[in-house]
């Protein structure tokens, strides 16, 4: 098997292959182009949207040249594939406000050079189709008894499917299409869930440029899928209480972000080390066989290094150490302000707990408080009226808040 192929073998990064030893074969002879779509339909990308993307970055590593594909037309849709109702529809103005945040985002991580990696929008060649033509030339193409095999539409048709989404695979497939005429590109890759959408593209570059024959060969296309990403408990990787893990640390922050994977389990340290970072698979053995506590330190630093950078990923480090162990530096971990005024009286435990965010409700803060899992300062503070006043702060004027065993918040005071 070709060598980058192998390489996302290892890693985890596959499950389905349309032809795998031909697309090997011509691997082996040079840069191949490959590409993975994504759809806009929120301002940010989560870390589950991330997969394909470490693998585009291990294909660049052998020289292939990768499309990023953002659905700028595809969104004005939305895919039913993995979901059991249908999408919000959002504005077109939404949409391409959307495409540009997430153009960022993986221009960060992916470093678009117009060669190894570049980026390109489907709204180019979809928002202005003519419908009537696009079923005459494209719709002709599909069999809507093989459409209905997919999973994505079986589980759907049981809850109901609106004939809007059903067109989805024909627009994917239409970007595969559109891609290797424009772009010269071979293979798409991406989660297990889009099986059926890129072998319909394959299927589709079969049809109208006949890549079966041997004298067609150039227009030969391929798919590679990958898993579906799951914790050891099953459930969907990247979410947690609060939602998913977003790569804007607006609706993230970085500290939360380190914290997520901080706090994975021990059975998917190894795993996770191998589909979120670039070590060496030999390095990963090697730390997941020692302590798994600075395993999963040193996995959430190498994943929020990658996503956020190092100085980020330093920052976030110093917070947990700061709050965990009251080593490090206090001022990269999660803070509030409060005014000074406002302890000059004294301010009650609760009020503390809830105006810091650490409880939702004063209710889950008094909760917090008699179940014993409220600190201040390294205290455990039981008693729910409790108040704090400018004298209990700590030796730098602030107070430390502790909820559960994982959560924390500086307050500064001004």
């Amino acid at each position: 098997m070709n060598k980058a192929l192998e390489t996302l073998k290892e890693r985890g990064f596959f499950a389905q292959c349309s032809n795998l030893e031909e697309l090997s074969a011509r691997m082996d002879k040079g840069p191949v182009t490959f590409y993975v779509g994504c759809d806009p339909t929120g301002p940010s990308l989560h870390i589950g949207h991330m997969v394909p993307f470490f693998a585009f970055r291990h294909l660049n590593k052998f020289g292939h040249h990768g499309i990023a594909l953002i659905g700028g037309g595809t969104a004005r849709i939305g895919d039913p594939s993995g979901k059991t109702e249908m999408r919000k529809m959002i504005s077109y103005d939404e949409i391409d406000s959307n495409v540009e945040k997430i153009k960022s985002q993986l221009d960060r991580f992916l470093k678009f050079d117009g060669t190894l990696a570049q980026n390109d929008n489907n709204k180019f060649w979809l928002a202005d189709l003519n419908y009537i033509d696009f079923l005459r030339d494209i719709g002709s193409c599909f069999s809507v008894n093989k459409m209905l095999t997919f999973e994505a539409y079986r589980q759907r048709l049981e809850r109901g499917l609106s004939f809007i989404e059903f067109n989805y695979q024909l627009l994917q497939a239409y970007d595969f299409y559109m891609l290797h005429k424009r772009h010269g590109c071979i293979l798409q890759i991406g989660g297990d869930d889009q099986w059926g959408n890129i072998t319909a593209g394959v299927d589709l570059i079969r049809r109208k440029l006949g890549g079966t024959t041997e004298l067609n060969k150039e227009h030969e296309a391929f798919g590679l899928t990958f898993p579906l990403i799951t914790r050891s408990d099953g459930k969907k990787m990247g979410k947690t209480e609060k939602g998913a893990v977003f790569l804007d640390p607006a609706l993230t922050s970085v500290y939360d972000f380190f914290q997520y994977w901080r706090n994975v389990a021990d059975a998917d340290v190894k795993k996770f080390f191998l589909l979120f970072t670039f070590l060496e698979v030999s390095e990963i053995e090697q730390i997941v066989s020692g302590d798994i506590n600075k395993a999963k330190e040193r996995l959430a630093f190498e994943v929020t290094k990658e996503i956020h950078g190092e100085a980020e990923a330093n920052k976030a480090l110093e917070g947990a150490k700061a709050a965990f162990s009251g080593e490090g530096d206090k001022s990269s971990m999660p803070t509030a302000e409060f005014n000074k005024a406002d302890f000059e009286n004294g301010m009650g435990v609760l009020d503390m707990f809830f105006n810091s965010k650490l409880a939702a409700t004063k209710s889950d803060a008094r909760r917090l408080v008699e179940q014993g899992g409220a600190s201040v300062n390294g205290e455990k503070v039981t008693d729910v009226k409790k108040v704090f006043t400018l004298n209990d702060a700590d030796k730098d004027g602030e107070f430390t808040l502790k909820a559960g065993k994982k959560k924390f918040c500086r307050i500064v005071l001004k």
